[in-house]
């Protein structure tokens, strides 16, 4: 995961759309060739979207579900592990850790994605977040964070401490496994 743009690539990665509308607790993911859903049957997909959506409606509705980083992780797991390329989210999250939004903000590769702190900020301010918790997954399998995941993680914590924004963690995710950088001390 290239950590602040700095170098061009050949590829220039999509952006995922920034208008607060767009911010949904549940998936709402697209069904193109790079999303884990393309191979599945319409009613597969269906059901996916449905039960998210009833998760999604649970955490929004201030119940206090993100109580322990493995209720994070699980949640991140249904999110984003299935995807064949690598996406960074941010859970968006009020005062009291209640989640606000989670949303996909940046589309990469196979292997990366270019994040762009500025737009994290400014989703941030424009949904009155009180703190974040980072999110990209590893189609490789392996949750292990790269030199770029941890400074990434750095630079965006200190970019959103200047705005009263805490990084409460960053987790990676693959199929099967998650890892929270908060746990491993990696913060």
């Amino acid at each position: 995961m290239a950590a602040v743009n700095s170098t061009p690539t050949p590829r220039t990665p999509r952006r995922a759309s920034h208008k607060v509308s767009d911010c949904v607790a549940a998936y709402g993911a697209g069904d193109g060739v790079l999303s884990f859903r393309h191979g599945l049957k319409v009613r597969e997909r269906n059901a996916i979207d449905k039960a998210l959506a009833i998760v999604g409606r649970c955490l929004t509705q201030g119940r206090t579900v993100f109580e322990t980083p493995d209720a994070v992780k699980t949640y991140l797991q249904l999110q984003l592990a299935g995807e064949h390329a690598e996406r960074f989210a941010v859970l968006f999250l009020d005062v009291q850790n209640r989640l606000i939004c989670f949303h996909t903000m940046f589309i990469g590769t196979l292997t990366q994605t270019s994040v762009y702190p500025r737009e994290v900020v400014h989703l941030a301010i424009n949904l009155g977040a009180s703190a974040v918790v980072l999110a990209h997954n590893h189609p490789s399998g392996t949750v292990h964070p790269s030199r770029a995941d941890e400074q990434l993680t750095q630079t965006l914590k200190t970019t959103l401490a200047l705005i009263d924004v805490r990084v409460l963690d960053h987790v990676i995710v693959a199929p099967g496994d998650a890892l929270s950088m908060a746990e491993r001390g990696l913060m």
